[in-house]
């Protein structure tokens, strides 16, 4: 099947942007073939806190809404500051912006899985076909009782409106939309890469948690909750009384720690992180329901700006038993001797954005 979230057939531009539209944040990064790996040679990130002070103001929610005005505005800046030296641009959609089922289908030719899953797709889609865009990828197989090879099918629609918003979107701020792509799967480009170790991802942003669990370097199974980094700064702001705004420094501050002065506000933080772990563990069991051969996760990767939080990943070891490592995508990456001291700290931000780009370059 034709990838429908490729608008354009691929041609040699010298540098890409990579654009990750979250919740709360613009992030992009510019991307152009370096030495022996891709080369980030720019890069910016800019969040509204409004959210902070208004639970309601976003830049897209799980409804499919996408504010374009607001979001134009903070692309706008960005742009203006980074003055980027291509318009061709890879964004992502965000994993509720997509509709996404495992079918299973009985070994057959490629063409003939191709009208397989078209007729199924109909079945299984909430919205008339004609109103969706469809893509699909394979993501296991097994041998039935009777002994006849069957494959797993990740199925995945997005509604052809949302990908039209992002198009004016871009349009409109003079920008080259070639091409769209779930944030799940920039994020295995990024930080899984061609490593068959089994893994979950999570990445964390201001107001949704996107859980990826991925083997043999493939997408296998997502979730998404909405326990993320703000509740965290909403615990704060509740419990000490304080603006939202001073409850994010302090978050961002102190981070979560098991000694004082700090001890406090991490038993006002841990209960939301506890959340979000069991919100994982929950994917986790029904990855390994559908899936009966997957094998055990042997490590976590945390993204995301939650992923900055001080603390974050001792108490997730803690809690699953396996190597839990903040994501670090610049590894796969040449860049500026200049920004060498920030990695650390942008890295986890930009996989996203970082990982769009990368599909250009492998």
């Amino acid at each position: 099947m034709s990838n429908p979230f490729k608008f354009l057939g691929k041609k040699f531009f010298p540098s890409y942007l990579g654009v990750d539209i979250g919740t709360t944040s613009i992030k992009i990064a510019e991307v152009k073939q370096g030495g022996q790996t891709p080369r980030l040679v720019n890069y910016g990130f800019l969040e509204s806190r409004g959210h902070l002070l208004r639970s309601n103001d976003v830049l897209q929610t799980s409804s499919l809404k996408l504010f374009e005005e607001e979001a134009m505005n903070l692309i706008k800046v960005l742009i203006k500051e980074m003055k980027p030296t291509t318009d061709q641009v890879l964004a992502s959609l965000p994993v509720f912006s997509a509709f996404m089922t495992v079918l299973n289908f009985p070994e057959m030719p490629p063409k003939d899985l191709e009208k397989a899953i078209a007729l199924q797709a109909g079945q299984y889609v909430p919205l008339p076909i004609s109103e969706v865009a469809l893509d699909w990828i394979k993501v296991g197989e097994y041998k039935d009782d009777k002994g006849y090879k069957n494959q797993q099918i990740l199925l995945i629609s997005v509604v052809q409106e949302q990908i039209k918003r992002y198009q004016r979107l871009f349009k409109s701020i003079g920008l080259n939309l070639r091409g769209l792509e779930i944030e799940s799967l920039a994020l295995i480009r990024a930080l899984v890469g061609s490593d068959p170790t089994p893994t979950a991802l999570i990445d964390i942003g201001s107001r949704s948690t996107n859980i990826v669990f991925a083997e043999d370097s493939q997408l296998k199974f997502g979730s998404q909750s909405d326990f993320a980094s703000a509740s965290l700064t909403q615990a704060l702001t509740s419990s000490l009384n304080i603006n939202a705004l001073r409850a994010e420094e302090l978050k961002r501050e102190r981070g979560v720690s098991s000694t004082s002065p700090d001890y406090e506000l991490s038993t006002i933080m841990l209960p939301f992180l506890d959340v979000i772990i069991n919100e994982v563990k929950k994917a986790e069991f029904n990855y390994h329901n559908q899936f009966s051969n997957a094998r055990k996760i042997e490590r976590v990767i945390l993204s995301g700006g939650g992923a900055n939080l001080i603390g974050i990943e001792k108490y997730f070891q803690r809690e699953f038993l396996v190597p839990v490592i903040k994501a670090s995508p610049l590894l796969k990456f040449e860049y500026p001797s200049s920004i060498e001291p920030l990695v650390a700290e942008v890295g986890p931000i930009l996989s996203v954005a970082l990982g769009l780009t990368l599909r250009e370059f492998i």
